[in-house]
């Protein structure tokens, strides 16, 4: 079994392990089978460096791996978003912030992972690149979940301890949830998205992967660069909700299963948790319906390179493009002028709550084969698309944060618990995640 970073840490400060032997270690899993299609890019020989470099064990992340989306320009590297489209973009001249606040905190860069092109899609696809099996396939290959999907992977699989990804509609806690692991989504304006490809600009978020929640408030309190105000309440020191509109339609057995045990494990350990209605979720189709902020958004950045490079695109991410083509101005204005009532509106139904319960996606890992490239499965490919985006991205036109952590029993594929909250309420969300998964391990 994987250890979590703060373990290792501590056994790094016990004199019992060495970056290098973990960054080694590391390496081993990314070079194995199950992390094919993971990394676009390895940079194993700085990571060792980084690792054997005894300035680096006073750091906070002491000289350990961690994994870099291809989405984020990091130093003398090209950043491809995952598309053929960039791949003669110039290298980044400078680090983005989020990987410049990673180095300075003592990370070894492992390499760029693999992704969704231009992040589109929470499914995990790639055609250009070839897609990273979910780490907990076995006989049949999963998808990973995305956009984040190589970030996910390269975690779940043992070589990184932190994936920096980024979240748009679901990126980072969908692969979360399928993989096993937990994802952290912050509130949007807490770390800067310079130096990333964006996808929404609006809703873009810069956040990470990693094995435990503790873990995810450290990667945070690094990217973020703030301190996470720590809690030891205990979880019946919190008022809790689960949403009952949208959030539990259309359940699979699997998640329908896990759900329904760690409620009652959480409500047996003393959490108060309410039934809410939430009917303005049902709000959220209407107010979509002319397009959404990621199509519309995503155009504006693309349009120009679609005029030499569209035949390059992987066609189903052009697709959901070019869907911002046909939003007039007007149709902008008024869909931000909408989302900001609509939050107005969810904040105050959520009054009183400290966070919301939610399963992070409705489904389990499925195969990649049922939805691989080709325009037969196009129509399968874009339904369990919307499934998986559905309650995920509720939270990011809501500008909140949410953590998905896992939930299910160790002989069932993996289910995400999201806990989610409006904006600025990321230390409770996080406290009250800790209490969750302390209960549940």
């Amino acid at each position: 079994m994987l250890t979590d970073l703060q373990t290792t840490l501590r056994r790094l400060r016990n004199g019992e392990t060495h970056p290098a032997f973990e960054v080694a270690r590391a390496i081993d899993a990314a070079s194995s089978a199950p992390c094919q299609h993971a990394f676009l890019k390895t940079t194993f020989d700085e990571a060792l460096a980084v690792a054997g470099s005894s300035q680096n064990l006073s750091t906070r992340l002491a000289g350990l791996p961690i994994s870099v989306k291809d989405l984020f320009d990091v130093a003398g590297q090209t950043t491809s978003a995952g598309s053929v489209a960039l791949k003669d973009a110039a290298p980044a001249q400078f680090d983005c912030p989020a990987v410049a606040r990673l180095r300075r905190a003592g990370a070894a860069l492992m390499g760029r992972t693999n992704m969704v092109e231009f992040a589109f899609s929470g499914v995990g696809v790639n055609p250009h690149f070839g897609t990273p099996a979910n780490a907990h396939s076995k006989d049949l290959a999963l998808i990973p979940g995305g956009s984040s999907s190589g970030a996910a992977v390269s975690v779940a699989c043992g070589a990184a301890f932190i994936g920096l990804g980024s979240d748009t509609g679901g990126s980072i806690r969908i692969p979360a949830a399928l993989n096993g692991i937990v994802g952290f989504k912050n509130t949007a304006r807490l770390v800067p998205t310079a130096g990333a490809v964006p996808l929404s600009s609006t809703l873009d978020t810069v956040c990470a992967l990693t094995r435990s929640v503790p873990d995810a408030m450290l990667a945070h309190e690094i990217l973020a660069q703030r301190r996470v105000t720590r809690s030891a309440a205990p979880l019946g020191a919190y008022r809790l909700a689960v949403a009952n509109t949208l959030m539990l339609d259309s359940l699979d057995i699997t998640v329908t299963r896990a759900w329904q045990r760690t409620l009652d494990t959480l409500r047996q350990a003393g959490a108060r948790i309410d039934e809410l209605p939430l009917t303005e979720l049902n709000e959220l189709r209407q107010i979509q319906a002319a397009g959404n902020l990621s199509a519309a958004e995503s155009f504006a950045w693309h349009r120009h390179l679609l005029q030499d490079k569209a035949a390059s695109y992987d066609p189903r991410v052009l697709a959901r493009i070019q869907v911002g083509a046909t939003m007039s101005a007007c149709d902008y204005i008024d869909l931000l002028d909408a989302r900001r009532r609509w939050i107005d509106k969810m904040d105050l139904a959520m009054q009183g709550f400290d966070a919301i319960l939610s399963p992070t996606t409705p489904v389990v890992a499925t195969p990649i084969a049922d939805i691989a490239p080709g325009p037969e499965r196009d129509e399968a490919f874009f339904r369990l698309n919307a499934v998986l985006l559905r309650n995920t991205s509720v939270v990011n036109m809501l500008d909140g944060c949410a953590i998905s952590l896992p939930c299910h029993a160790a002989d069932e594929l993996p289910v995400g618990m999201m806990v989610w909250a409006g904006a600025m309420r990321d230390d409770p969300v996080l406290n009250i995640a800790c209490q969750i998964e302390q209960l549940l391990s």
